[in-house]
């Protein structure tokens, strides 16, 4: 059995996340208390209580997250020390997969996803725009909805969903041409704007100085880009050039997960709240394994799992 480790996106928080990791083990509060100390506000009490509407915020979710989901991994590598042959994560998610292989500490991981999160939201915040889920639809029939609308695939979940930005007007015009073309299904989503696509520009040229200020490392085993599809080179330089670019450009899943079956694993190990990208991986090839590390009682069913 190989296994993948994957790391948890915007979207999957909840109230008293990574509170039974922490309570059950002191280093584990230690990562909230540093989380709380680097950020300088009180990100444990909100992911251990909420509410769920401060947690939505893009510079607390964001890093809020990540805390959680690198606490379900380091948990898990405390209990028994498992090897992956590799790691991803779905946009956010990204960052924890690059700080598990170790091409940036914790403390980095955290300032650059609480900048990250504050400039997405401003960009947001600048120009009204949102996301729009597309099921079903045709190479083609996607490419007809993007050229009559103006929205850009945002995410490739899998080949038979995908996600577009655009503008608020742009996604309203999105779902009517859908319907029009007889695509299955298209569901506007409830996101803060266009993330991934040429929205996020301002948010991705603020995000740039803090990755010059941060040293990045060689990654320990392979972390897969979300915008390549295949792993990041040795190189970190490119690394940052690429998760720079991953803030405008699409996130290609379905991709990434080819590219870890590439790898050889048959087994996806998923960290942080919920259980959203183990549900893509299962569509994009139903013979994968699954199983996620959200709390206490998951961590047990998945150590089973592993055998």
């Amino acid at each position: 059995m190989s296994n993948c480790c994957i790391f948890a996106g915007q979207g999957a928080q909840v109230p008293g996340m990574g509170r039974d990791f922490a309570e059950g083990d002191q280093e584990v509060m230690k990562l909230f208390d540093t989380a709380n100390a680097v950020l300088g506000f009180d990100l444990k009490k909100t992911c251990f209580e909420g509410p769920a509407e401060e947690l939505t915020k893009s510079n607390i979710c964001q890093p809020a997250i990540f805390v959680t989901s690198y606490a379900a991994y380091l948990t898990l590598q405390k209990r028994r020390p498992t090897e992956f042959v590799c790691a991803a994560g779905l946009s956010l998610g990204e960052w924890g997969a690059l700080c598990a292989a170790g091409v940036l500490d914790f403390d980095s991981t955290l300032k650059v996803l609480e900048a990250r999160g504050r400039f997405m939201q401003e960009a947001c915040e600048a120009t009204p725009s949102g996301m729009i889920a597309i099921v079903g639809a045709s190479a083609d029939q996607l490419k007809a909805i993007c050229e009559r609308t103006g929205c850009t695939v945002a995410n490739v979940n899998s080949a038979a969903q995908q996600v577009l930005s655009g503008s608020k007007d742009a996604v309203a015009q999105a779902a009517a041409v859908a319907k029009e073309l007889g695509v299955k299904r298209a569901i506007p989503l409830a996101t803060a704007g266009a993330f991934h696509s040429p929205f996020m520009a301002p948010a991705r040229e603020k995000l740039a100085p803090v990755l010059d200020s941060i040293a990045f490392k060689s990654p320990k085993f392979p972390v897969l880009s979300n915008v390549t599809g295949r792993p990041h080179s040795s190189d970190p330089g490119e690394i940052k050039a690429l998760m720079l670019e991953q803030v405008t450009g699409t996130t290609n899943w379905a991709a990434d997960v080819a590219a870890a079956k590439e790898l050889g694993c048959t087994t996806f190990v998923e960290f942080g709240p919920g259980k959203v990208l183990s549900g893509l991986v299962k569509k994009i090839d139903a013979t994968l394994a699954t199983t996620n590390v959200a709390d206490l009682a998951s961590l047990d069913a998945t150590l089973a799992a592993l055998g």
